[in-house]
């Protein structure tokens, strides 16, 4: 046993709670699944990302829209050592915004190691706990994980699932995590849900467009992560950044079933020049 090994041994990680079911449980199947969502890499002529929003369901529904944002990072793969990832609670409900207590969330592509210095910042923040049984059964961050492993070199991780938190709550805690080009930020979310095919893309459409204009009061009817994305939005405005519809599809897109369909959009947010 190396010592990093070591280390990991005498620390907590949080396993993986849906490989196997929003994506493949085994490392090179995941890869080769990451690799074919994200495609052919983008245009380095760009500005850098700041920010993303991505959906977070099973891979054969919003993979490849995730993957669309994602790719977008491939100039600042050597750059982004710190990813602020927020994601809404599904399964325990909670008040304000929930830090794992963990050392390292893992995927079947290994672990990633939580910044315990940024989450001692942060802290002190009324609104933050450590919960958890919020984050053990949690895809919504799990699923964004794998991307970032394959789209970046070594990064840490603040792993945030998001309760009942208000704009100015969530944006309090991104500013303070805000950092420059090393930290990105990114939020974890769904769009409408189980709704019929073209009613699901005016809804998308209408929501995507409220997004693009900054506007921070999305509910749960638009995006069940409409809190995290509120708080962002309403950062993202104090900080001048600018937001670019990457992709906006439904799972009628990409499983072919449209009776009950659920959105994912794709959203990068870069420094207004």
């Amino acid at each position: 046993m190396d010592g990093e090994e070591s280390q990991m041994a005498t620390e907590s990680v949080r396993p993986p709670a849906v490989a196997g079911l929003f994506y493949e449980a085994t490392a090179p199947a995941l890869r080769r699944d990451v690799e074919a969502c994200l495609g052919t890499a983008a245009s380095v002529d760009a500005l850098p990302l700041k920010a993303l929003i991505a959906p977070h369901a099973g891979y054969v529904y919003s993979g490849p829209i995730a993957g669309s944002v994602y790719r977008l990072l491939v100039r600042q793969r050597t750059t982004i050592r710190r990813v602020v990832l927020l994601g809404p609670a599904h399964r325990v409900a909670i008040a304000g915004l929930a830090l794992p207590g963990d050392d390292y969330l893992a995927t079947p592509l290994g672990p990633v190691r939580v910044d315990r210095e940024a989450a001692a910042e942060i802290s002190p923040l009324p609104q933050v706990t450590v919960d958890r049984e919020a984050h053990a059964g949690e895809h919504s961050l799990e699923v964004e994980l794998p991307f970032l492993q394959v789209v970046l070199d070594e990064f840490t991780l603040v792993p945030l699932v998001v309760g009942r938190a208000g704009p100015e709550a969530v944006a309090e805690v991104l500013e303070s995590l805000w950092g420059g080009e090393e930290t990105l930020l990114v939020v974890s979310s769904d769009l409408s849900h189980y709704l019929l095919y073209d009613e699901a893309r005016s809804r998308d459409r209408r929501t995507a467009d409220r997004i693009l204009a900054l506007d921070g009061t999305l509910s749960p009817h638009d995006a069940c992560g409409c809190g995290p994305i509120n708080g962002l939005l309403m950062a993202a405005a104090r900080r001048g950044l600018t937001a670019e519809l990457v992709d906006l599809r439904n799972s009628g897109d990409t499983a072919g079933d449209r009776g009950r369909v659920v959105g994912y959009a794709a959203i990068a947010f870069r420094q207004a020049r």
